[in-house]
């Protein structure tokens, strides 16, 4: 980021300011879980050499779980990076970091222009939380831009043709209800703040400022050379942050797939109360990438006719992604991350349980 003066100086990372000082890089939480699944993937080769397969498809799931993701992650913490060298707090605080009803339907409209799926939109909303973004703004973006966003729209439409206005209409309805309660549970304290806002004028104008700024920036090779440096400082620091959520997070999706058997989805995921309940309890386990999500929806509803269990399947996996709430738990607080599933969940199911009647 820039000061007034069009000097780089760069605000200290979220990682940087909640916590203690990094320790030896041997105790990185992002090293310790790659080194625990090099360690799985070694036995798995010594495994397989004496003819024991057991491990076989835990690693085919992982590394296909791996290809469908490791682009929207790279996109996510690339804009993270961006956001983090060149985005201003003023510009989140002005539009994000409001009291207001309005910062809600920006945070939406925000997510709406996304192009990231889940795992791919943690990195950018836990960088706009640390400009200054409120906690209700984070978690609004947070759910509406894996199901409310541009690309998803087109899968979702190619999978489900009309009736794939009901996932998108309703993900956007419930990150609005979901953020608009966040925000009474700001104001009676229920919820952790945010402190990295800052104070800005009221006749602040963004428009103006990036004006300013243009004018000011020379492109020189020397300060592209510098930003382009910023950009992967700040890209690093979001990788410290939140890929090893998110690798924890695959290997655990790639269990389910491989030790569930497939049979089990089908049978036991019926147009039924139990079968939303059910498709709950997997959709929290096996979530892993919005675009991976949509054919395993779309094979749920072609095989039971369940439309309402595929939403839950959708909708929930976002909601209930223990990856998601591992981040804002330790990134913005436990209060933050425990109302997520109790505000969303009975949302979902009861949308759920009207769409298995209605459609």
């Amino acid at each position: 980021m820039r000061n007034e003066s069009g000097v780089n100086k760069r605000t200290p990372f979220c990682s940087e300011v909640c916590s203690a000082k990094p320790g030896r890089w041997y105790r990185e939480k992002i090293f310790l879980v790659v080194f625990g699944l090099v360690v799985i993937q070694i036995t798995h080769f010594i495994l397989d050499y004496f003819g024991i397969t057991i491990l076989h498809d835990l690693i085919f799931s992982f590394y296909d779980y791996v290809k469908m993701i490791w682009l929207a992650i790279i996109v996510g913490l690339l804009l993270g990076g961006f956001i983090d060298h060149f985005i201003p707090r003023k510009y989140i605080s002005k539009y994000l970091a409001q009291h207001k009803k309005s910062t809600i339907f920006y945070s939406v409209g925000f997510g709406f222009l996304m192009s990231a799926c889940s795992h791919g939109i943690l990195a950018i909303s836990m960088e706009l939380y640390k400009k200054g973004a409120s906690t209700p703004a984070v978690i609004a973006f947070l759910l509406a831009s894996p199901w409310a966003n541009l690309p998803i729209t087109i899968i979702l439409f190619g999978f489900f043709g009309v009736k794939a206005l009901f996932f998108i209409g309703f993900a956007i309805i419930i990150a609005i209800v979901t953020g608009l309660i966040y925000q009474i549970l700001d104001r009676r304290g229920l919820i952790e703040c945010n402190k990295h806002g800052v104070k800005i004028e009221e006749d602040f104008s963004i428009l103006k400022d990036i004006k300013r700024r243009w004018k000011g920036y020379k492109f020189t090779p020397d300060n592209l050379k510098k930003d382009s440096i910023g950009i992967l400082k700040g890209s690093w620091e979001l990788t410290r942050m939140v890929l090893w959520w998110i690798l924890i997070g695959m290997f655990l999706a790639s269990v389910a797939r491989a030790y569930i058997p497939q049979d089990f989805f089908m049978n036991y995921m019926g147009p039924t109360l139990l079968g939303l309940l059910i498709t709950l309890i997997l959709a929290t386990i096996i979530e892993v990438c919005s675009e991976g999500s949509s054919p395993m929806a779309f094979e749920i509803f072609r095989q039971t006719g369940a439309f309402g269990n595929s939403f839950v399947f959708l909708m929930a996996g976002v909601a209930t992604d223990y990856t998601e709430i591992g981040l804002i738990w330790s990134n913005i607080g436990k209060r933050a991350a425990l109302w997520l599933p109790l505000i969303t969940v009975p949302q979902i199911l009861i949308l759920g349980y009207i769409f298995n009647i209605l459609l």
